[in-house]
């Protein structure tokens, strides 16, 4: 891994600004964790990428669990993570044959097409009237893309937003989940050889930076009113979701 350490001023800078955006969006704050991998791969190859942000995650998962572990719904949890874990283990299996760029566009356009549906007043997905089996769907896909792109928030966040849950049991369920499922991630990204030492020693690099704006996205997050916090979120999943088409589209 020597993207960062022996590079130029402007990738310790994207990679920086990616740190901060995953960590603000650990704490609670919207959907900018999806910018990480995008980011980043502007500079390196997207797996490798991957693989930097991994350690990364899963030590700002340590520090969401400390401001939200009293608020995840364990019905919802029971429900998605089952599912999620086969969609980690689909991924290891599928890894060398999905390209990033189609993984990309299946997120981006989920993305749009849930914000299209959620603000359609008729919808299911609006009035909150989701079934299980919706959401075993989508823990599945989240669990998929996320071992693919770090991406799996917008599929949770199509199960999850249509249940109007107050923004504290919201975020400390989306917490409870990445951090199971990207735990469940490490092994087989050492197993692709993907994380090594080498790996681990950069993305220490930005593990201060990553606490402190996970600690920031999460005091944040405590202040917002709910009319607020869900319109940030649905905000940034349709932006995300069109830079995702955008990198999905260029890349095919």
């Amino acid at each position: 891994m020597q993207y960062l350490t022996n590079s130029s001023p402007h990738v310790l800078i994207i990679s920086l600004i990616a740190v901060v955006l995953v960590g603000l969006s650990k704490g609670g704050l919207g959907g900018t964790s999806l910018l990480g991998v995008p980011l980043m791969a502007l500079v390196m190859p997207p797996m490798a990428a991957a693989a930097l942000l991994l350690p990364i995650l899963v030590v700002m998962d340590l520090a969401s669990l400390t401001a939200w572990r009293q608020y995840a719904s364990r019905p919802i949890l029971f429900l998605v993570l089952p599912p999620a874990l086969l969609g980690v283990g689909l991924g290891w299996v599928t890894a060398e044959f999905v390209s990033d760029a189609m993984v990309r566009l299946m997120v981006g356009m989920v993305s749009l097409a849930f914000v299209q549906r959620a603000l359609w007043p008729q919808s299911a997905v609006a009035t909150g009237r989701v079934p299980s089996w919706f959401g075993r769907l989508c823990g599945a896909i989240a669990g998929y893309t996320s071992f693919i792109a770090h991406a799996g928030g917008p599929p949770l966040q199509i199960y999850l937003l249509p249940k109007r849950l107050d923004p504290k049991v919201f975020t400390g369920t989306s917490v409870f989940f990445f951090a199971i499922t990207n735990a469940a991630k490490l092994v087989p990204y050492i197993a692709l050889g993907e994380l090594n030492t080498g790996t681990l020693q950069t993305s220490m690099i930005f593990i201060p930076v990553a606490i402190l704006s996970t600690w920031l996205g999460a005091w944040i997050v405590h202040r917002l009113q709910p009319q607020v916090f869900y319109s940030i979120t649905y905000g940034s999943v349709a932006l995300i979701g069109c830079k995702l088409i955008w990198d999905g589209v260029k890349g095919l």
